[in-house]
């Protein structure tokens, strides 16, 4: 029998019991029990003044994201390791929380990883995250080897961020000292008015 036929029958599998608590929320919740990720910075990324490397990689809907095609707007590139790993979570959450930091200057944010666009969508969607989390997995982090924050030994990219002018020239780059570091906020907010436009009409950008 077809699997999907399967599912749809019957016949079905039961599933799993529930518990009590809010299933979304267990998932969401994960991270906090999950195993930590740490481990000394390995590379340093691009040099401020360096022309952002081009790339085009698909959104959780599959959508491309081509750098290039966002020229006359100025761009927060964030690189992490992984979904559901406990840093990133807190991490790119406070992104979502703070996103009109990014708006408010004209700012595009993206977040990259070498996960799948499956995993970015499961992802997103129990973090409440609504900004592009793009899939640089095949070729398995082509993208973060091209910015220079790629960690050969545990297969992900460091922890780093790029804030990009309209011209498509990096301004200001962080890699964390150690994985489990996370950028200091309020040093990134200063680094956005680097790059921030004054002209711009604070629409939400890529959806």
């Amino acid at each position: 029998m077809d699997p999907f036929d399967l599912l749809n029958s019957s016949t079905a599998i039961i599933p799993a019991e529930i518990p009590e608590r809010d299933a979304l929320a267990m998932v969401r919740d994960l991270y906090r029990d999950a195993p930590p990720m740490d481990g000394p910075r390995v590379a340093t990324g691009l040099e401020p003044g360096t022309p952002a490397p081009d790339f085009a990689l698909p959104d959780a809907q599959g959508r491309i994201v081509r750098l290039s095609a966002l020229r006359g707007t100025p761009v927060a590139v964030v690189f992490y390791p992984l979904d559901w790993s406990p840093g990133c979570s807190v991490q790119l959450e406070l992104y979502e929380q703070e996103h009109e930091e990014f708006t408010s200057r004209g700012i595009q944010l993206l977040g990259i990883s070498v996960d799948s666009i499956y995993s970015h969508g499961a992802w997103a969607a129990v973090r409440g995250i609504h900004y592009p989390l793009l899939s640089d997995f095949q070729p398995r982090g082509e993208t973060a080897r091209a910015y220079n924050v790629w960690r050969t030994p545990d297969g992900h990219s460091e922890r780093a961020i790029f804030l990009i002018d309209a011209g498509g020239i990096i301004r200001w780059t962080h890699v964390s000292e150690r994985l489990k570091e996370l950028p200091d906020f309020d040093q990134l907010l200063a680094a956005l008015d680097l790059v921030a436009v004054d002209d711009h009409d604070d629409k939400e950008g890529l959806p």
